[in-house]
């Protein structure tokens, strides 16, 4: 998608958040705070977490709603994470939310609960394994429950906020039709088409497939909804053919940490792959989700085209007869 349609899309959605009283809360920070970039989807989920990473899990409670995440970079002398949350959790608490949990690095488990969690990648969203904070919280609203969480964070010569806040209900003022969506990838590679036989055979006489024809908003591992040919054209291979066996391989553009770069590759897979279980009805064992992050380029990641055919999703057989 071109860099005006997005700017239009988060302008239309701007516009209608900016007067819904569900997403009352603006973080007020003491430094200078710049926004690094701004996201707003219509009706999804989002796991929001309420509890550290132990036993191979993070606690989340699932939440819908029309969700914003947006990202800031503030500049402060002596800043750390610690002085960049306490004015937000007292905001917080000034504006009647009741915190859900609230974590530091460790207590919150680590590398894995900043990789099991939603985190914009880098340069948009800097997280230091070292030093890293958390907040969830919840307040009733007029149109039912909200729901934000922050990330707080620093590098040596800035601090990192993220924000994800969830409300109740879509604004009846939001017109969908507005609402432009983000291709994974584009340019000269050539969907998949629909035709299920077309998929099949391309599985079985060559390699990797690439689902070109999803979508996914920037620096997000959610695929929106809608209707994709390529999935439908996949989902029928999958219930004609029960024996067979795939891996969707997520892979980004090589802007930002390989680590963040992974994470984000094997979301996207695994939203991919949530939507056949779900959708199509596929036996869980059929398929796997794998992320590479950029080391499996097919193109030059020099240019703006080639970072955007980069970034893609493809499903491979792993049936070996």
């Amino acid at each position: 998608m071109k860099s005006d349609g997005l700017s239009r899309c988060v302008a239309v959605m701007m516009a209608c958040l900016q007067g819904w009283s569900a997403f009352a809360f603006t973080p007020e920070f003491a430094g200078t705070a710049t926004v690094t970039t701004s996201l707003q989807e219509g009706l999804t989920n989002y796991r929001l977490p309420i509890g550290p990473f132990e036993a191979g899990r993070i606690a989340t409670r699932n939440v819908e709603g029309v969700m914003d995440q947006t990202a800031w970079r503030i500049t402060l002398p002596g800043l750390t994470t610690l002085s960049v949350l306490t004015p937000l959790r007292d905001q917080l608490a000034k504006d009647g939310w009741t915190l859900l949990y609230d974590c530091e690095t460790e207590a919150c488990g680590g590398f894995d609960f900043r990789y099991g969690t939603d985190v914009l990648p880098e340069p948009d969203m800097h997280v230091d394994l070292a030093d890293f904070r958390f907040v969830s919280a919840e307040r009733a609203g007029a149109k039912g429950t909200e729901y934000v969480s922050l990330m707080i964070s620093k590098s040596t010569e800035s601090g990192f906020v993220q924000m994800i806040r969830v409300g109740a209900e879509l604004p009846p003022q939001i017109d969908p039709v507005a609402i432009e969506a983000t291709p994974l990838a584009t340019g000269s590679i050539t969907p998949v088409a629909a035709d299920p036989g077309d998929i099949g055979q391309r599985l079985e006489t060559g390699g990797a497939v690439a689902l070109d024809d999803l979508v996914f908003a920037s620096g997000s591992s959610r695929l929106a909804a809608g209707d994709y040919a390529s999935l439908a054209a996949l989902g029928d291979y999958l219930r004609a053919n029960p024996e067979r066996r795939i891996a969707l391989v997520g892979h980004t553009d090589a802007s930002g940490a390989l680590a963040a770069n992974i994470a984000l590759s094997r979301q996207r897979a695994a939203s991919v792959r949530q939507r056949l279980l779900q959708g199509d009805g596929i036996a869980e064992g059929q398929v796997i989700a794998e992320g590479v992050g950029y080391l499996s380029p097919r193109a030059s990641n020099l240019t703006a085209e080639g970072r955007t055919a980069n970034r893609r999703v493809e499903v491979m057989l792993t049936s070996t007869q």
